[in-house]
């Protein structure tokens, strides 16, 4: 089972993604966010995705192209696996970085 939550409020600043999950086996907290950190040096996911184990608060990822910036520190299991992970993105910044990753994959496929 999987759910999740965006909140995007009207400020200049950025927005989190509240994002929960059964999994079928237990995890740790260590195990989900090092998936976390490997995941954003495979190629498939550089510029999109980026883990952190700073604090952070929405101000700090403006700007930053990534769809999704977990936030480590924020991670949490319950019952061994039940997952809520929280991603920060720039509500703005980040939504034009995939928009100019679609018209480069569209132009390559053209030519």
């Amino acid at each position: 089972m999987f759910d999740g939550i965006a909140v995007r409020v009207p400020v200049i600043c950025g927005s989190i993604s509240d994002i929960t999950a059964v999994l079928k086996t237990n995890v740790t907290v260590d195990q989900v966010n090092n998936s976390f950190k490997k995941a954003q040096d495979e190629e498939k996911f550089k510029g999109v995705l980026k883990y952190s184990d700073e604090p952070l608060v929405s101000s700090d990822i403006i700007g930053l192209p990534y769809s999704a910036i977990v936030d480590g520190l924020m991670t949490h299991v319950v019952a061994g696996n039940f997952v809520k992970v929280l991603a920060w993105y720039d509500n703005e910044w980040g939504y034009s970085s995939r928009l100019v990753d679609m018209a480069i994959l569209l132009f390559k496929n053209i030519n």
